[in-house]
């Protein structure tokens, strides 16, 4: 089968696409034609080993590879076709259309992945083609789980600083939808693309502060690293929550002692990417809740084209790699050691 891999950690140019052999799937597994899956941030880290957020570097380090990768096909969220099933499955079927997480097995810039069944994978949205659903469950897990924690209320002020991303644009959607009013913060190439999400309102970072303008707000949920905590909590209305989403170290350390000695909260916890959210945004998906987010569409031949605009952060949405494009070369003859 064809796959985009890498044997060494470094820029986009290490990024080829070759021929590989197909995985075959075990007695509890499934085995998908991949029709798109998304480019993260994610991806784009963890093939340069380059990350915004240092503390899990060195664990992080040991279980993908001390000196090259250990898997070499990125690809954590996508949308396929079921092919085959192992004779213990009988929750998906062949010929079913899912879209879901791949999680720390990885393997979506590929053809062809087998993934156990009782990962989070569940029947794609039916308003949505298999390149819009791809773009779904980095996104859109995340942010259900943080708003959730949330517990917003209806007519709530709410802040989402980095409100342009795969993660933030679902938050945008997912908060309207449990009636917040919505403040955006990204950069202004992205403005009318996040108030056509539902944003009330919306705050250019590169010309206005927002701990800057005096406003408070109810909630604050922060994808942005290199935010500052003690700025971020001064926004915040009394009994007002605070979510980290890409927390460092020290901000994990200071939202326990906020918990703990504070009348606001703050919280940094990751979320879990179950079935039970995934099921839930297909629900929301299918009532008009949440809308598309893709911000274009490669070939797998140009994965590094898709990994530079990733890493411009002009992106308007998600980047999305059209596997199914490919002829099929499915092999299942050997088990490729890439792909498990």
């Amino acid at each position: 089968m064809k796959a985009i891999t890498y044997s060494s950690y470094g820029p986009p140019d290490v990024l080829v696409l070759s021929d590989v052999d197909a995985p075959t799937p075990a007695a509890d597994e499934v085995l998908i034609r991949v029709h798109a899956a998304e480019a993260t941030k994610a991806d784009c880290e963890m093939r340069s080993f380059h990350f915004s957020v240092k503390w899990f570097w060195l664990p992080l380090r040991l279980v993908m590879g001390v000196r090259r990768p250990r898997r070499q096909i990125l690809g954590g969220y996508f949308c396929g076709e079921v092919v085959e099933v192992g004779h213990s499955v009988d929750q998906l079927a062949v010929g079913d259309l899912v879209y879901g997480s791949s999680q720390l097995q990885l393997g979506a810039y590929g053809e062809y992945l087998a993934l156990p069944a009782n990962y989070t994978l569940t029947p794609k949205p039916t308003n949505m083609s298999p390149t819009e659903a791809a773009a779904v469950p980095l996104g859109g897990l995340n942010a259900l789980h943080f708003m959730r924690r949330a517990n917003i209320r209806p007519g709530e002020t709410m802040l989402i600083n980095g409100a342009g991303g795969s993660i933030g644009l679902h938050a945008v959607q997912i908060a309207k939808s449990m009636g917040a009013r919505v403040t955006a913060v990204d950069s202004a190439v992205k403005r009318d693309f996040v108030l056509g999400m539902g944003a009330d309102r919306f705050i250019d970072y590169r010309t206005r502060d927002f701990t800057q303008e005096g406003k408070t707000y109810d909630i604050i949920f922060d994808m942005v690293p290199s935010s500052s905590y003690r700025a971020c909590m001064r926004c915040l209305n009394q009994g007002g929550r605070y979510l980290a989403g890409n927390p460092r170290l020290s901000v994990m350390l200071r939202c326990l002692v906020t918990n703990w000695l504070g009348n606001k909260m703050a919280t940094f916890a990751f979320a879990k990417e179950t079935m039970e959210e995934l099921q839930t945004l297909t629900t929301m998906i299918e009532a008009g809740k949440i809308k598309p987010i893709v911000d274009k569409v490669f070939p797998m031949a140009e994965a590094t084209k898709a990994h530079r605009r990733v890493e411009t952060e002009q992106r308007i949405g998600a980047v999305v790699l059209a596997i199914r494009e490919q002829p099929p070369t499915l092999c299942l003859a050997k088990v490729s050691s890439t792909n498990r």
